[in-house]
């Protein structure tokens, strides 16, 4: 009967501690006292790469459907390139399929190299950016634009913040059959 209690106590301070959640989560999973809590996979350990590859497409000119940095590249074909460059993931060409592949994470477990998603069409998950941290990603954000930094804070873009949302591991990306071509200058 003692073991209720503790249960409650602690089913309340794993939904309201945040950052301990992880820590009390494991010791009580290792104590056998609540099963094994799902939660966001770890960034990648390339996640600084990818943040640092992404800002160095700032200037590439937005194309829709585009996925070479030579002639332009949409927000997902954009995300696929530094992906596939930076980890050989290949990740699906669109953003509706990006975030279908990849795992949901809260806002504030964002870090560099995490997807961000929006809604700009009426459409869930119709645009796709890059995380590089301290409230800034980096995307393809339209015709007649080039990709560029933006802040997630700005009235457009929170008020159609979608989802945060991280690539686990590689085996649990879809494949896409096309590559995206290098920058320009780089092969």
């Amino acid at each position: 009967m003692k073991r209720l209690p503790l249960l409650c106590i602690a089913s309340l301070l794993l939904t309201t501690a945040g950052a301990r959640a992880d820590v009390l989560g494991d010791f009580l999973t290792q104590k056998g006292l609540i099963a094994s809590a799902e939660s966001a996979p770890p960034p990648l350990p390339t996640a600084s790469a990818l943040a640092v590859h992404a800002m160095g497409f700032m200037g590439v000119p937005y194309k829709w459907g585009g996925n070479d940095a030579q002639t332009g590249l949409d927000c997902s074909g954009f995300v696929q390139a530094v992906y596939q460059q930076i980890t050989g993931v290949v990740l699906p060409r669109t953003s509706e399929r990006q975030a279908a592949a990849t795992q949901a994470i809260a806002p504030h477990e964002l870090a560099p190299g995490d997807l961000v998603f929006f809604n700009t069409t009426g459409a869930p998950y119709s645009h796709v950016g890059i995380y590089i941290g301290e409230d800034r990603f980096v995307h393809a954000p339209r015709t007649g634009s080039r990709i560029k930094l933006e802040r997630l804070s700005a009235a457009y873009w929170s008020a159609r913040f979608e989802s945060a949302r991280r690539v686990s591991q590689p085996s649990n990306v879809l494949a896409q059959q096309t590559a995206p071509t290098l920058l320009p200058g780089q092969r």
